[in-house]
């Protein structure tokens, strides 16, 4: 240590308030609550914490997995669409219905299959693009330059010109062109626009465009070429069957718990074309539109939104995706989502239940901490009392009956049986003086008459005889409160030996204990030897690393009996170190047993201790466990201290977290490393473990003498 700085014990000293530190039932009491008054609340939060952040990541997982489910069906419905589309254009009966011209019979066939496939529309083109039939009657002799083809977006084109066999993709189609396709759905795609909150302003009142499912299909003739052209198409405007069936997918009856129910909706841009969720009683949300956050996330970035979102008039866990044309652009979304609010709610129940467990343990665990304190303090406080009632002078006090049965409990029997021993001895010594003089009175009478040489003779003899029996009495009285006094301060000794680090919080009291029987000793002994008097100061406790190691080693040679490990020590190390000597045992061990358990085929387990210096200049002692193993990779040593990480099936991923605490809370550190990467060309792991020596004080080698008698 170096010279001039706190010791621990300063520190605490002045840390500690006054009220606590000149009381043994404050200190006690608080060594008992301030566990369960701190560590437990934040032991608690952190659970609350944890727990919340965890239940909601569950919730997000859940709706992440019901946005896969509603993805897939809707894959499928489009992939049904082009499958579709390309099974009438390879139809036998469209290709004899067009090779006869007969336009009545292709129309037909053509409403035949779209009822057959569950289509919105399917409509026949030339290979010019000029439309020939339709499930629909179509005008008379149509313009080319007023084709509902011709005349349709980029996408439609685009979808034209690549003439897809058996794929479909989405497109967003305007009044015009869905008309040119299908007059008949016009009043499907009259969405009015309600006001919505949180949503992105608009100067539109009504959403008049289309977002359809659309396919393109040639049919070929014998030769390859491509007689005509197939278009079909469901538009998703309004389409409450699909996103019913949707919706009874991914949240069949029974699928959500505690009452809540799932939605799901198909957005053009950000205005609900087609949703089962409601606005009111039975009206659907159609028109509403979603928030300007999503919509950005969403629409904008091209993200995912897996998150709590605001839906219509409620929280909702939400999933959102962007729905994408033929072209890659971005033109709605798919949505799937369940009601947040009873999940919120048992989720409250949950941590409050935790709550109030936690709470009751703690009221209980206090209770039993207040009583088993109280055993310690009350007997502790009664021999104080007595001790302080002897002082002033009432030789009668005593501590009395006391409920422990521990060693305070024989300490206060002892001091009970000393004080009577005093108590009688003095009053024998008291009667033997009495008779004493008497008998010095008597002889005096008796040589009265004599010479003066005589009664000179006579006083010195007389003075002589007096002080060998004061001298005898007070030896006799010596010998038997001694006894009674070693006892005491042998209980003494042995609560300090027991109790060890622990009877640092009692070690005034247990001074001031050792000072009243010095005190009582010296009264009985002081006519016939000088005082000399001796102080219990405490002890610092100097740990040799070497002897750790050895006993260690012991520890753990069961697991090193079924290996094949050789065990190579190279203990340099002269300097002790200041740490409680188990808490030095219980790091090492852990080391040791990592370090085996990293050569389960056997290998070299090296030992080292050494001194040396750390870089402020602070002297120390290295402890290194270096093994023969695989090594730490890269992704290991980065998380090599953290708490819960492990590498083990069955470990629980603290054991070097917590030692690298026991190290530091004594000035120490800990590190792990590769033996290459200092430069060693044996493959493995070693461990350091630097200490700060501590040289005992003058100080510390009187307080380890104790008290003789």
């Amino acid at each position: 240590m170096k010279p001039g700085l706190p010791t621990l014990a300063t520190l605490l000293a002045l840390l500690t308030p006054r009220w606590i530190s000149h009381s043994i039932r404050n200190k006690l009491l608080a060594m008992a609550l301030l566990p369960l008054l701190v560590v437990l609340p934040l032991l608690v939060g952190a659970l609350v914490i944890w727990g919340n952040a965890a239940y909601d990541r569950l919730l997000i997982t859940k709706v992440r997995s019901d946005l896969a489910v509603a993805r897939g069906y809707f894959g499928q419905v489009l992939g049904e669409v082009g499958s579709g589309t390309l099974a009438v254009s390879a139809s036998h009966t469209l290709h004899l219905a067009l090779a006869q011209q007969d336009l009545q019979g292709l129309q037909a066939l053509l409403a035949k299959e779209r009822s057959r496939l569950g289509f919105d529309f399917i409509n026949l083109y030339s290979p010019q693009g000029i439309l020939l039939t339709a499930d629909w009657t179509p005008p008379k002799q149509p313009a080319p330059a007023a084709d509902a083809l011709l005349t349709a977006g980029a996408a439609a084109r685009a979808s034209l010109d690549q003439a897809a066999t058996g794929h479909a993709s989405l497109a967003l189609l305007s009044a015009a062109d869905l008309l040119g396709l299908a007059p008949h759905l016009a009043q499907r795609i009259h969405i009015p626009l309600i006001a919505t909150r949180g949503a992105a302003p608009i100067h539109r009142s009504v959403e008049d465009r289309a977002l359809v499912m659309l396919s393109t299909t040639p049919v070929l003739g014998l030769h390859g070429e491509t007689l005509a052209l197939v278009r079909g198409g469901v538009l998703l405007n309004q389409n409450l069957h699909l996103i019913d069936h949707i919706n009874r997918i991914v949240y069949p009856d029974g699928s959500l718990p505690f009452g809540s129910h799932g939605t799901a909706t198909l957005f053009m841009d950000d205005v609900r074309i087609t949703t089962n969720v409601r606005l009111f009683q039975d009206r659907r949300a159609i028109g509403t539109r979603v928030s300007q956050a999503v919509r950005d996330a969403v629409l904008q970035r091209g993200d995912t939104w897996l998150d709590r979102a605001f839906v219509v008039n409620d929280w909702y866990v939400s999933a959102y995706e962007p729905l994408t044309d033929a072209a890659g652009q971005r033109i709605g979304m798919l949505y799937v989502g369940y009601l947040e609010e009873p999940f919120r709610l048992v989720k409250y129940n949950m941590l409050g239940l935790i709550g109030g467990i936690f709470l009751f343990v703690m009221v209980l665990a206090a209770l039993f901490s207040v009583r088993w304190a109280r055993s310690i303090f009350k007997p502790v406080e009664q021999m104080n009392r007595t001790m302080q009632h002897v002082e002033e002078g009432d030789t009668g006090a005593r501590v009395g009956a006391v409920e422990a049965r521990d060693e305070i409990g024989v300490l206060a029997n002892h001091l009970d049986q000393l004080l009577n021993v005093i108590d009688d001895k003095t009053q024998a010594l008291q009667r033997w003086a009495g008779e004493l003089d008497a008998k010095v009175i008597e002889r005096t009478r008796e040589l009265a008459q004599s010479t003066a040489s005589l009664q000179q003779a006579q006083q010195q003899l007389v003075k002589s005889e007096k002080l060998a029996a004061i001298g005898q009495l007070t030896a006799s009285v010596a010998h038997e409160i001694n006894n009674p006094i070693a006892v005491m301060q042998g209980n003494l000794d042995l609560m300090r030996e027991t109790l060890g680090e622990h009877a640092r919080p009692v070690a005034a009291e247990l001074r001031l204990m050792d000072q009243q029987v010095e005190r009582m000793r010296l009264i009985v002994t002081q006519l016939l030897q000088y005082a000399r008097p001796t102080e219990y100061a405490g002890y610092v406790e100097a740990v040799d690393v070497n002897r750790t190691l050895d006993d260690s080693l012991v520890l753990v040679g069961h697991l090193l009996a079924h290996t094949g490990i050789e065990v190579v020590r190279q203990l340099r190390a002269t300097a002790m170190v200041g740490i409680n000597a188990q808490e030095l045992q219980q790091v090492v061990i852990n080391l040791l047993i990592n370090a085996i358990q990293a050569m389960p085929d056997g290998g070299t387990l090296l030992l080292c201790t050494r001194d040396e210096v750390d870089a402020q200049g602070c002297p120390g002692v290295v402890i290194e466990v270096c093994d023969t193993g695989a090594g730490l990779s890269p992704q290991v040593h980065e998380q090599l201290f953290r708490p819960f990480f492990t590498t083990k099936n069955d470990g629980n991923g603290l054991g070097l977290w917590i030692s690298v605490g026991l190290i530091e809370r004594y000035g120490g550190s800990v590190s792990g490393a590769n033996r290459r990467e200092r430069g060693e060309d044996t493959p493995g792991a070693v461990f350091s473990v630097w200490l700060l020596s501590e040289p005992q004080s003058p100080e510390d080698q009187e307080g380890e003498t104790g008290v003789s008698s």
